[in-house]
């Protein structure tokens, strides 16, 4: 019988290729005046977006393949912690949009390669903490995902949800306790209950105690809007029961770094 943990492995490097492919069939065929959109982000545009992708990818390997390299990387960023972001998409931005494009590729074929070819039992380094191959590749799965949401929302688009956002809510539960502590509040001691209907309309989607006090149900693709601050909490289907969980939406984040301003309400698109 095949190994069930390899089997979820190498399904969350299919669907971190796939949420690629989804986003580039977004951008592909873009007239350059497309990729000078504004997207929701202040300042940034379509092409900001995909550098940004670019850039982090880029990061992700440099880790798995070369731990004192990804060192260094974190050195720069110390050095100028509330710009460096900004200034990784802004260097990539300034590219044709065609060169931008086939960096973005070529580097997302070459982080797929190497998170396969990686030890499933090692930690590489991140800007938050270190993380296996797999964990590596649901959190680019959980960014190329939020970042998608923002070129999509700048060129009109309404996207599918797919069966691969169980990986950003996945991420959203863990990062629970996270999101207390990035703002200085203390985590709730008790686990709390998250039921989530699949987009696909099947079996719900569950984390944590059924006994659980504390409670928060609905869509699945409104959770992971919410914890990747795609869109306010008020411009979504989401129930909290008990203090806790309902302090919990109003902070929500599933990636690592300080907290960001979110959407304001009523901007979601």
């Amino acid at each position: 019988m095949p190994d069930p943990s390899a089997a979820a492995v190498l399904a969350v490097f299919a669907d971190l290729r796939e949420e690629g492919l989804a986003l580039e069939t977004l951008v592909r065929d873009l007239p350059d005046a497309g990729w000078a959109e504004p997207t929701p982000a202040p300042g940034w545009t379509v092409a900001h977006q995909i550098a940004h992708l670019h850039w982090t990818d880029r990061a992700a390997l440099i880790s798995v393949t070369d731990p004192e390299g990804f060192t260094a990387l974190v050195e720069e960023a110390v050095k100028s912690p509330d710009s460096f972001v900004d200034e990784g998409a802004e260097e990539g931005a300034a590219l044709a949009p065609a060169e931008l494009l086939a960096r973005w590729r070529a580097g997302r074929g070459a982080l797929d390669a190497a998170l396969a070819a990686a030890s499933p039992d090692t930690r590489f380094p991140w800007y938050g903490p270190p993380m296996k191959a797999a964990s590596m590749a649901g959190a680019r799965l959980m960014e190329t995902w939020a970042h998608g949401q923002d070129v999509a929302d700048a060129l009109g688009v309404r996207r599918t949800p797919t069966a691969r956002l169980r990986h950003v809510a996945r991420i959203g539960v863990r990062a629970r306790d996270y999101a207390f502590a990035v703002r200085g509040l203390p985590a709730p001691a008790a686990e709390f209950r998250v039921e989530l209907a699949a987009p696909d309309g099947g079996e719900t989607w569950s984390y944590g105690p059924p006994q659980a006090a504390d409670r928060v149900t609905g869509p699945a693709l409104d959770f992971c809007l919410l914890v990747t601050q795609r869109a306010h909490r008020a411009d979504l289907d989401l129930t909290a029961t008990g203090p806790g969980a309902d302090r919990w939406l109003d902070i929500a984040q599933a990636f690592a770094g300080p907290a960001g301003p979110g959407r304001a309400p009523g901007t979601a698109r």
